[in-house]
């Protein structure tokens, strides 16, 4: 059987979890109180976050580039955020 895919909302709290998750990581890891074979895991494990993540960005990205189609064309635009002042 196959899997649903899961809806476009679900793909935020994942990424935002993953990133809780190695933040919680990277500072158990910089502590240094871990024995060599946990500090490897927990390297490991944050190393398939990092993957995790970044397949998570480069897929708001391309979504991002689908939706900024002009005359037929895909054009890149800077990101620039407002000033509230």
């Amino acid at each position: 059987m196959a899997k649903a895919a899961k809806p476009e909302s679900a793909a935020a709290p994942d990424f935002e979890k993953a990133l809780a998750e190695l933040e919680e990581i990277v500072s158990t890891l910089e502590k240094g109180d871990l024995s060599l074979d946990a500090a490897l895991k927990h390297f490991e494990r944050g190393i398939a976050l990092t993957r995790q993540c970044q397949t998570s960005l480069k897929e708001a990205e391309l979504k991002v580039e689908q939706l900024v189609e002009k005359g037929g064309k895909v054009t890149l635009e800077p990101f620039e955020p407002e000033d509230d002042e």
